[in-house]
């Protein structure tokens, strides 16, 4: 099996990395069925990457039929410990411009039909998400975006508010959604983020803002259309801040929290489980 030290998934857009060395495919099975697609390993400046397209290649895949368990255990399975999520979203904050990027530190899960965990059927364990992000993998991108792109288009921190959807938001909706507080709204980063640190994977989200949804006076609403041609627009520089970032930590290899995330998480005794359920945790204890 190959092996990898940081997985990207790729959100709408950004199907494939670009400049991977020693490009190679690979099916990985899991105990949650297939990913998205196959896993595309390489080297970027000697670091061993993977690279997983959420919606597959085509996009074929609604964010509500996203493999999300299937990607996060297949990362882990060839040895991931970092993970960056690409995501287009739309803005709920002013000064937060289409075709501006945003770091968020924070989630609001407003989901409804997702398997949002690894745990269960005989096994009870409680990560916290207390601060789901990592800031090195954060860190990391903040810092890559200011090498390639103005830094006052970079917005560190903030909430990205996750909706079922497939539909975009009524007005109503976006109105709540500002009133909750929240930066950027999306469709993807839940239950990813929950389930990464499940695995005890380092996990942060490179945010591309398309449009400001429908809440804006003086702005179009959101429609397809408008927000991939900005998609388009940024995933150019997406490329990029991913290569520079990925370099960066596969070059320190920051500790995380995230790293020892069911130290103390799992509730119920290893004595207690069976074959299948200690594989599992094995898997997600590495």
């Amino acid at each position: 099996m190959n092996r990898a030290l940081i997985g990207v998934i790729g959100g709408s857009g950004l199907y494939r990395l670009d400049g991977l060395q020693n490009p190679r495919e690979e099916v990985v099975e899991t105990p949650f069925g297939p990913t998205s697609d196959s896993l595309r390993f390489g080297e970027l400046n000697d670091v061993p990457l993977v690279f997983l397209a959420r919606h597959g290649q085509g996009h074929r895949l609604l964010p509500s039929e996203v493999p999300y368990r299937a990607n996060i255990y297949a990362l882990k399975a060839v040895g991931v410990r970092y993970v960056i999520s690409v995501s287009a979203v739309g803005s709920l904050v002013a000064e937060i411009a289409p075709r501006h990027v945003v770091v968020p530190n924070q989630f609001i899960d407003l989901t409804k039909h997702r398997q949002s965990t690894f745990f269960g059927d005989g096994v009870v364990a409680h990560v916290s998400m207390a601060a789901p992000i990592s800031s090195a993998v954060a860190s990391a991108l903040v810092h890559a975006h200011g090498q390639h792109a103005d830094p006052a288009q970079c917005h560190a921190n903030g909430t990205y508010l996750c909706i079922e959807g497939p539909q975009f938001s009524s007005l109503a909706e976006s109105l709540h959604y500002q009133a909750l507080g929240a930066s950027v709204i999306g469709m993807t980063n839940m239950p990813e983020a929950k389930l990464a640190r499940e695995a005890q994977i380092a996990y942060a989200t490179l945010a591309l803002v398309t449009d400001y949804d429908c809440w804006h006076p003086h702005e179009a609403n959101v429609e397809a259309a408008s927000a991939l041609e900005n998609m388009a627009y940024n995933v150019a520089l997406a490329q990029r801040i991913v290569a520079t970032a990925a370099t960066g930590l596969g070059t320190e290899t920051p500790a995380c929290e995230a790293h020892t995330a069911l130290a103390a998480a799992v509730v119920t005794p290893d004595v207690a489980l069976n074959a299948r359920q200690r594989g599992l945790l094995d898997i997600l204890r590495r």
